[in-house]
């Protein structure tokens, strides 16, 4: 099937050997050589189709977006126009990254622009949480180490994304993510950071100082963020912040629970005040990828009083036993005490004493310690 690209066709849908639409007589191949298929998004600036690029004898399919802005008013198309151009530049630079879609072509033609990207062949973050539910933790895991290092290539080339959601980014057919969508993203030169532009995205995603037109690259990492936070709550941001505390509450929606790690790096990256977040996604990455500080054993106080094995006093008290007989009987050339000293009177006496002596230091040696 061919698909007629004029906006103002009533029956847009034509046969596929046909080169003209029968319906308003528009040119149905663009450049000649793309062929539109079928509709499959719309958005503010444009719309966007499933096509087939017929000059490759492998006839692969690509994204055709046209450029078809809803909104009326001169200086509103103006700053479409601006935006639609320069996400074909950025683009031109940004599609070397893998996880990018390649800029195949961008031309004008009957007075509208378009631009040919690869297509990606796979659902959006957003069609997997309608298919499986809630993301789990390990998921986020997954989705944060596959997206920052595309997020942190754009803002090295100057490109703050700003349409950061579900919907954007696609997950193709090896299970690679990639970030899809730059029509509202802007180039972070010296001075644009420093002035308040349009105010451009979608709201629930939208970081605070985006919202007032101030985006900056942490901008991103807030929409990421609460990009997570809906995958694991299966909620819309909106109805996990509680505005009149300005605290986010998404933790009491999670079907389990988070471990702490992943709780606190979620926690920054949604901070409102933009200089208490993550700055940059290698600092978030940084955080993701460190390994739990191993935890040192307390000091312990040396020990008061030395613990004996059984053996241990066994052995003493027979040396004591020993002293105690050998007292008994005077040595040669031994002077005699002036007094006599009273012994037991036989070795049993003493056997016993001793037994006893050893069950009272036993017991009291294994008192619990206070």
């Amino acid at each position: 099937m061919l698909y007629c690209l004029n906006s103002r066709c009533l029956y847009p849908e034509n046969a596929d050997d046909v080169k003209f639409c029968l319906s308003c007589g528009s040119k149905l191949l663009l450049k000649d050589r793309y062929r539109a298929i079928k509709p499959i998004g719309q958005g503010g600036f444009g719309k966007t189709f499933l096509a087939v690029d017929e000059d490759k004898p492998s006839k692969p399919p690509c994204v055709i977006k046209q450029f078809y802005p809803q909104a009326q008013g001169t200086n509103t198309v103006q700053k479409a126009v601006e935006l639609f151009t320069l996400e074909a530049v950025q683009l031109d630079d940004l599609g070397q990254h893998p996880q990018i879609p390649a800029l195949l072509a961008y031309f004008t033609q009957d007075d509208r622009q378009y631009l040919v990207q690869a297509f990606i062949d796979g659902p959006n973050l957003a069609q997997e949480l309608q298919q499986n539910g809630a993301f789990s933790e390990s998921q986020i895991w997954q989705l944060l180490q596959d997206l920052l290092p595309v997020l942190q290539f754009c803002h090295s080339r100057g490109v703050i994304h700003r349409d950061i959601k579900p919907e954007n980014i696609l997950r193709d057919r090896h299970a690679k993510l990639v970030l899809v969508d730059f029509g509202a993203s802007k180039s972070a030169t010296g001075t644009a950071l420093n002035q308040t532009g349009t105010s451009i995205g979608t709201p629930e995603y939208v970081a605070p100082e985006q919202m007032r037109g101030r985006a900056i690259f942490a901008s991103d990492i807030y929409s990421l963020g609460a990009t997570c936070v809906h995958l694991l709550t299966a909620r819309s941001p909106f109805d996990s912040y509680d505005i009149n505390h300005d605290t986010w509450m998404w933790q009491k929606f999670l079907k389990t629970p988070l471990s702490l790690k992943l709780h606190r790096i979620l926690e920054k990256m949604l901070v409102s005040i933009p200089m208490r977040r993550y700055q940059t996604a290698d600092e978030v990455l940084k955080d993701l990828n460190q390994s739990p500080a191993v935890a040192k054993p307390a000091p312990t106080a040396p020990p008061t009083s030395v613990s004996k094995s059984s053996s241990q006093i066994d052995l003493e008290l027979e040396e004591v036993k020993t002293q105690i007989l050998g007292a008994a009987k005077p040595q040669p050339n031994q002077a005699q005490p002036p007094k006599p000293i009273s012994l037991p009177a036989n070795n049993s006496v003493i056997d016993k004493e001793l037994e006893e002596l050893k069950a009272k230091y036993l017991g009291n040696n294994n008192l619990p310690n206070q």
